[in-house]
């Protein structure tokens, strides 16, 4: 019994040796990472890769979203490395906090962001999109339309190219684009604002 309860003793004070050893590589490296060290920075990447991960799809839950946010995490602190303090916590620590900050950050932008839609699509009625809909084919020409298009935001062409060259209804473009229907009609009716006026201009 003493023995195994040795050999655990043992074990544990192995993982925490190792622990505190790439607490130390880590601090260590980011301090060679402020000087501009690449292949510092890629030993440090690894080291912290797996817990910032964690850590943010801990907040986000989506695994493509959480990936793109620490990606973002991982080039915050390439780019702040000078700025690091070791008297204010490890360089780990340090991470994580970045990753914490910005995954929150994200969920924020989010929410602020599908509620302003929500409230844009409350205050227009559907006349206006549907009135701006029947311009935008009035004036429907393919050259202009495709180099029109590439003068919208992403999320309001990816919406109109679901509608209008996909043949998707409203409802059906939020489901394939897993977004609120409010959502959905107003990237549509402002893409097709934005739209009609660069047909108007390029006519």
């Amino acid at each position: 019994m003493n023995a195994r309860t040795d050999k655990d003793q043992e074990v544990v004070d192995l993982f925490n040796r190792r622990g505190r050893s790439n607490v130390r590589a880590a601090d260590q490296l980011l301090s060679q990472v402020a000087k501009g060290d690449e292949e510092a920075f890629a030993q440090f990447y690894d080291l912290v890769i797996a817990r910032v991960f964690g850590l943010v799809r801990s907040v986000l839950r989506d695994p493509a979203r959480s990936e793109e946010v620490t990606q973002e995490v991982m080039l915050e602190l390439w780019r702040s490395a000078p700025r690091y303090q070791p008297s204010l916590g490890s360089a780990t620590t340090w991470a994580l906090t970045i990753a914490h900050r910005r995954a929150v950050d994200r969920v924020r932008s989010e929410q602020a962001s599908r509620d302003r839609d929500d409230r844009h699509a409350r205050n227009n009625p559907e006349g206006t999109a549907a009135d701006t809909e029947s311009v935008v084919i009035d004036l429907l020409d393919r050259e202009r339309v495709v180099r029109a298009l590439g003068e919208l935001t992403e999320p309001q062409r990816e919406s109109i190219e679901l509608a209008f060259f996909g043949g998707h209804s409203h409802s059906e473009v939020a489901a394939l684009l897993d977004l609120p229907l409010g959502t959905v009609k107003t990237r549509i009716r402002d893409g097709l604002v934005r739209l009609r006026d660069r047909l108007e201009v390029i006519s």
